[in-house]
């Protein structure tokens, strides 16, 4: 009985990430997804930037809160909510709002994905306990360059972070700063494309691999990398060397 107890308190840790996966599923079978294109953003452009001007505290407010729900629901579109940011309310605003969105999003995987998983890594072997203490000792390093070069799927990230265990502080930080870039590149090439945006015409979503605007990033998931070698270089020059046999 007791054996039962645990497993059954396991399981509800689980619900609230079950949830929001299962929310997000829902909402690409029942066709969701087809909203998040460039033909929708056109269709309704007139319409979102006349009420911009009417409401703008209101519509900024929804604009947040829409973006927030498709990133804690993980479904894919973030990237057109950014453009569209920025053709609504200009690179700056737009980038503040889609970075707060975000990190709201991504904090609410972020805690459920904790509390489902954890204690799940002290059962693991020895190897995947040392990785995850690896990633926590250098837990901020590893957000950064992760949101600052998003090779990885963004709510992959999310739930990782979760399920290692990441000090929410740490998590908030790394997710804040980190996106702040790549954020700022798409939030701007909305903001001079209302008129492109408008006419229904996608915008060239591949700027951010230009080198003039690759490289500045790049460059700062390096320096965000530089205390994990330094600190690893530190540690390998203490060691006692081995002696030979």
């Amino acid at each position: 009985m007791r054996e039962n107890g645990r497993n059954s308190f396991a399981w509800r840790r689980l619900l609230p990430l079950a949830l929001l996966l299962g929310a997000g599923a829902a909402v690409a079978v029942l066709g969701g997804h087809r909203y998040l294109n460039f033909t929708a953003l056109a269709a309704h452009h007139s319409w979102a930037c006349a009420l911009v001007r009417r409401a703008p505290v209101a519509t900024a407010l929804a604009f947040i809160a829409a973006y927030a729900g498709l990133v804690a629901l993980s479904v894919p579109g973030s990237v057109l909510f950014t453009i569209a940011g920025g053709v609504l309310f200009g690179a700056w605003l737009g980038t503040a709002y889609a970075v707060i969105a975000a990190t709201i999003g991504a904090t609410a995987v972020f805690v459920a994905a904790r509390t489902g998983f954890a204690g799940l890594t002290a059962r693991a072997g020895p190897q995947l306990r040392r990785i995850e203490a690896g990633f926590r000792k250098n837990a901020l390093s590893y957000l950064l360059v992760l949101r600052l070069v998003p090779v990885f799927p963004f709510w992959l990230v999310n739930l990782v972070a979760g399920a290692a265990g990441m000090r929410l502080s740490i998590y908030l930080a790394g997710t804040l700063f980190g996106m702040i870039p790549a954020t700022f590149v798409y939030a701007s090439l909305g903001s001079g494309l209302g008129t492109v945006v408008a006419a229904g015409q996608p915008p060239d979503l591949e700027v951010l691999f230009r080198p003039g605007v690759l490289l500045p990033i790049v460059g700062l998931a390096i320096l965000a990398l530089l205390p994990v070698a330094y600190r690893g270089w530190r540690e390998q020059r203490a060691a006692p060397p081995t002696k030979a046999s």
